[in-house]
């Protein structure tokens, strides 16, 4: 297996999980505000898609994200956006459904985007330096700001359904 494909699997696998965890969420669930400083559910949700999007279009392709160009006011996301801070997050609304539809998208145009690409682009160096990050490869933002964090953010949506009283993991 070739590390694109290596990617890609990984990255099936993330979008999959996410998905899974999200699968019976309900509205309620989504905008619960958990205690201390832990981000509701619906927008750890809405910042993991926005940061596929983020990722793919504006660190590795050079272009504007696709809530802002082809996917403005259907996201489902109040206020689509990369970066995820408290006030954000405790007064973002989420329409699951919507967004999932978005997601879909989103994953579509990550998998499209591995299919343009050829080994030597993972190697190439992207500036990171904005998020204090320094310079890194286009491998380490797949695994790291793609994969890594998916899976990050499933296990954050299935502790805040925990806690809530729900199933967080599907298995």
């Amino acid at each position: 297996m070739d590390r694109i494909a290596a990617y890609r699997e990984g990255l099936r696998w993330a979008f999959d999980l996410l998905e899974m965890v999200v699968e019976d969420v309900t509205a309620e669930q989504a905008h619960w505000e958990p205690p201390g400083i832990a981000n509701p559910l619906g927008a750890v949700y809405a910042h993991a898609i926005c940061s596929v999007d983020s990722v793919i279009n504006v660190l590795l392709k050079g272009e504007r994200p696709m809530f802002e160009r082809t996917w403005v006011g259907k996201t489902g996301i109040s206020e689509p956006r990369w970066a995820s801070e408290i006030n954000w997050a405790r007064n973002l609304k989420v329409d699951l459904p919507a967004a999932r539809e978005y997601a879909k998208a989103v994953y579509e145009n990550a998998e499209d985007y591995l299919d343009m690409i050829d080994e030597e682009e993972l190697d190439r160096q992207v500036d990171l330096s904005m998020r204090g990050l320094g310079f890194r490869t286009v491998s380490w933002c797949l695994t790291a700001l793609m994969i890594s964090h998916l899976n990050n953010m499933a296990g954050e949506i299935s502790v805040l359904k925990g806690i809530q009283g729900s199933r967080g993991y599907p298995f």
